[in-house]
């Protein structure tokens, strides 16, 4: 089976982990303190606190922002779950706006119809990899006073006008999960130039406390281990040689698949680095896109749909739904497929993935 997705995992992080468990120093310590440090470095910001996971990230960097009940959040429609829920998390109200189609981010038309007084925050999501229109956003956004997030789960080392995305808003939320460009097996962390921002953060993540027994607020423990540092440090010193595979790959699929008039391929914008965290097609006629993927997976290739539903229609959001809000967003979720795409992949493996695909629209 030729996988959508799959962690490169090498002798670096065997050698990492070994030497953690060894030290008998597993729970959050140098090691976690040396992975904020380098991350911190590499996306050009003041501060990274490494927490439990992707979401909590979100959650920590809305809290830290001082974001609850009676605020307004705007979040893409098209987007993990992830992005919205933690915004009701926090006592706030998400409010959705649609998508572009060339980056896949949130749409700058859409935002300036659903900010409002009650905006507190808008989160920008870079998808799939690509950069949104971040200054077009941000510029909405902070003309009506509010904060801007970067979720930045899939988008470890993509550039926006050269700069690293998770530098360019207030605070800003990373995944590092099992399938993203960097992994800790589970992982997050939250990043800002914000001092005051970092220390709500540290709060939050290590049960209030200032100095041991000392708890001057409410948190919770979102540390993580020592044991995961080591794996995503490992992670970090070949990121970039990671999504340079990524991005070969793409452009030979891009190459080959462009080709095809009933696909439409990733674009990558004259002012962005794309990191293909997935590479997703459009199936230009939606009763194609399901028969695609069954093809691929008789032919032992995974496919998948990232994502087979906007948030708007989501049952656990329905309380915060516009029927029609986000057209763009619900099209976009009957028209996408991702194929595989991971460093790991062979040269032999793109090429049966892109020959399955052309055999598919052979036939019809």
């Amino acid at each position: 089976m030729i996988k959508i997705s799959s962690p490169s995992i090498g002798d670096e992080e065997v050698k990492a982990v070994t030497e953690v468990l060894r030290s008998g120093y597993l729970a959050y310590g140098p090691v976690a303190k040396e992975f904020e440090r380098e991350f911190a470095k590499y996306i050009g910001v003041k501060h990274a606190l490494a927490v439990v996971n992707g979401t909590i990230a979100i959650y920590a960097a809305l809290k830290a922002l001082g974001i609850g009940p009676g605020d307004e959040v705007v979040v893409p429609d098209f987007t993990f779950f992830a992005t919205a829920s933690m915004v009701v998390a926090t006592g706030a109200r998400p409010v959705f706006a649609d998508i572009e189609l060339t980056t896949y981010g949130m749409d700058p038309s859409s935002l300036e119809k659903v900010i409002s007084e009650r905006t507190k925050a808008v989160i920008v999501v870079h998808l799939y990899g690509h950069p949104a229109r971040f200054d077009e956003l941000a510029g909405i956004a902070r003309e009506a006073g509010a904060y801007v997030i970067e979720d930045c789960a899939q988008a470890h080392g993509a550039e926006y006008h050269g700069k690293k995305v998770g530098s360019l808003g207030d605070v800003s939320a990373f995944s590092f999960y099992a399938t993203k460009n960097m992994t800790m097996g589970e992982g997050g962390a939250v990043l800002t130039d914000n001092d005051e921002v970092a220390e709500r953060v540290e709060l939050l993540r290590n049960h209030g406390q200032v100095g041991r027994y000392n708890h001057v607020t409410i948190g919770w423990n979102f540390r993580i281990t020592n044991i995961q540092a080591a794996i995503g440090l490992a992670q970090l010193r070949k990121l970039d040689r990671m999504n340079d595979r990524r991005r070969e790959i793409a452009r030979r699929y891009d190459e080959e698949l462009s080709l095809i008039d009933a696909l439409r391929t990733p674009s990558e914008a004259p002012w962005a680095r794309h990191v293909y965290h997935l590479y997703t097609v459009w199936v230009e006629r939606e009763e194609d896109r399901d028969k695609l993927a069954e093809y691929l997976r008789s032919k032992g290739i995974q496919a998948a749909v990232h994502y087979p539903k906007p948030l708007h229609l989501q049952q656990a959001l329905a309380e915060y739904s516009r029927p029609g809000c986000c057209p763009v967003a619900e099209a976009a979720s009957r028209h996408v497929l991702s194929l595989p795409m991971h460093p790991l992949l062979t040269d032999e493996e793109v090429e049966a993935v892109i020959r399955a695909v052309k055999e598919f629209f052979s036939k019809k």
